[in-house]
């Protein structure tokens, strides 16, 4: 696993219509970096999303419903809603609203938020109006089932069936992970590490998240995903990914783990790791997918409908990093705008480092 990535020449075919690899046109489904969704009538936050992607959410991908929710952190004031209130109400798990006013609340976390792995399902819904901040300091939310401080439920912790999280309408911003990729450590996920169980985040955005600088496999100043139950997806539907940094996959990162994502906006995330993966003698590792980092064997990538612009790698795929070790994976990129995403080291089309052997399949789409 972890193969050589160093200018190894991938045929990649792209199949479909509407197809650029060169050039500046913007199809359809982009979005200028500097353009956001405009807010709807009482919402108190832009909305995320890519404004321009109109592909049906796949079934399961979609927000849930919170009208009854069983914790609300807040009792209508800003100042209700603490960190504290925050940890309590994850740990408690189900769902999870909150009443902090009318007005946008930003809630800086004192300490990250931890499910238990007894939980069954944890909803967050911050309503459009909430956003919890890692301070530049600490990550955000935690959720390892094989953390046995978290509560060991089985000798299968990997593939677990729960706890589900669910992230909709909410901003998580500053999250920082500085945790270094040892045998042992759950490094990467600046704002969100996620392992066992399911997850999915809706209509969320993720802003200046962190992890560290350098590591081979460490990634995800936004999210970092691993062993999802039964090997279902990771679902990522009207969210928006900017400014995030990290060695590696700068919004979303993973080892073996499926994604689909959906009607998203990937705007400034920056691989910023060097010596790619493996590691040559003498250099940290990292460098690679300024906004996705995938490695592994058997996985599915699906981006449909999305926008990713100005996204920056110092090894390679300064949009996408896709390596299947055994060439089994698959990847497919419909109904999307992928421009100016520059890889300084290594790519097999603009913005894209992939590897497998079933071709990379794009669709209506402009790579440019």
């Amino acid at each position: 696993m972890r193969s050589v990535r160093w200018g190894l020449a991938v045929t990649v075919a792209a199949t479909g219509l509407a197809v650029a690899t060169s050039g500046t046109g913007v199809a359809s489904a982009g979005v200028h970096p500097t353009l956001v969704r405009a807010a709807t009538a009482g919402a108190a936050r832009p909305e995320a999303g890519n404004p321009n992607g109109h592909v049906p959410v796949p079934p399961g991908g979609g927000a849930v419903n919170t009208s009854h929710p069983n914790r609300v952190i807040g009792h209508g004031t800003p100042a209700s809603c603490t960190s504290a209130a925050v940890v309590k109400a994850v740990a408690k798990g189900g769902v999870i609203t909150f009443n902090c006013g009318a007005k946008p609340v930003t809630i800086v976390m004192k300490a990250t938020a931890k499910l238990w792995n007894t939980e069954h399902r944890v909803v967050l819904d911050g309503g459009g109006k909430v956003a919890l901040s890692g301070g530049g300091k600490r990550r955000i939310l935690y959720k390892n089932t094989c953390d046995q401080s978290r509560v060991w439920t089985t000798d299968h912790c990997n593939d677990q069936m729960w706890p589900d999280l669910i992230l909709q309408h909410i901003t998580l911003e500053d999250g920082n992970s500085q945790v270094k990729q040892t045998p042992t450590s759950n490094y990467g996920g600046g704002a969100i590490f996620d392992l066992g169980g399911r997850l999915k985040v809706v209509d969320t955005t993720f802003v200046d998240n962190r992890c560290y600088r350098v590591g081979p496999d460490l990634g995800g100043a936004a999210i970092r995903a691993l062993e999802q139950f039964h090997d279902r997806p990771v679902y990522i539907t009207n969210d928006t990914f900017r400014g995030g940094r990290c060695s590696n996959g700068s919004a979303l990162s993973s080892i073996g783990v499926s994604w689909v994502v959906t009607n998203s906006l990937f705007v400034n995330n920056r691989a910023i790791g060097h010596g790619a993966n493996p590691a040559p003698l003498g250099s940290p590792g990292g460098g690679s997918g300024g906004a996705i980092y995938m490695d592994g064997d058997l996985m599915t990538l699906l981006v449909q409908g999305t926008s990713m612009s100005d996204n920056h790698a110092k090894e390679g795929g300064g949009a996408i990093f896709f390596v299947s070790d055994d060439n089994s994976g698959s990847a497919t990129i419909s109904h999307s705008t992928l421009h100016d995403n520059p890889s300084l080291g290594f790519q097999t089309q603009p913005g894209i480092f992939y590897q497998s052997g079933p071709h990379l399949k794009v669709i209506k789409s402009t790579i440019s």
